[in-house]
């Protein structure tokens, strides 16, 4: 349930018509949405809000009432995190995957400016929570990476952009375990965006930049 700040209706307006400024950018880890988001903003003067620079914000935001996963997260040592747990059990307790703190982002979405438009991005926009905010359906898309083209980014950035993992005791299982955990997590992006009738991009190696930033023109008829 929202909080009071975010019911439903406010001044007689519904919040997705409270969110018309907002267009929404989700999908599987490594997939490019901050660069699209980023070049869209630049050719369009659109603004980008980029949910995964707010995380640590918004777990000070969070308490321990509305975020029980995350309390838990941030009690574990690194291994408990990343080593000895399985792919399954850290896919259904990441509080960000299961939509705590979500209701942050509407809370800052709705703060933004309305004077120009804003691209909201990250892997934090579920499906199932954005479609009850969509004014237009053709406000959001999320990208669908395959394994093929996973790899390929893995390997583009090298061990640098894992280097949280090194604080573990293996950080090549810790990133086993991650990467397990991130492609399930795209497969449940790609049966719920079929479901319930949501845009959705497949990424692959043969996908260019210029591809993808077309493709989401198209989605937002911009």
């Amino acid at each position: 349930m929202l909080p009071n700040s975010l019911e439903n209706t406010r001044d007689g307006a519904t919040l997705p018509e409270r969110l018309q400024h907002v267009y929404w950018i989700g999908g599987g880890s490594g997939a490019g949405k901050s660069t699209i988001a980023r070049r869209l903003a630049a050719e369009q003067g659109l603004r980008v809000y980029a949910t995964d620079d707010v995380m640590t914000d918004h777990a000070q935001r969070s308490s321990s009432e509305d975020s029980p996963l995350l309390n838990r997260f941030m009690a574990m040592d690194m291994d408990e995190r990343w080593i000895n747990r399985s792919p399954e059990t850290m896919l259904e307790t990441f509080h960000w995957f299961q939509g705590e703190g979500f209701n942050l982002i509407i809370e800052d979405s709705l703060h933004l400016s309305h004077d120009s438009h804003v691209i909201v991005e990250g892997f934090r926009l579920l499906p199932h929570l954005v479609k009850p905010l969509l004014f237009e359906p053709n406000r959001a898309v999320w990208f669908i990476p395959t394994p093929d083209f996973r790899q390929a980014v893995l390997e583009n950035r090298g061990g640098a952009a894992w280097g949280f993992l090194a604080k573990t005791t293996d950080p090549e299982r810790a990133l086993r375990n991650l990467l397990e955990r991130d492609r399930m997590f795209t497969d449940i992006l790609r049966e719920e965006t079929a479901r319930l009738g949501l845009h959705s991009i497949e990424v692959d190696t043969t996908t260019t930049e210029d591809d993808l930033v077309q493709q989401v023109r198209n989605v937002f008829r911009l």
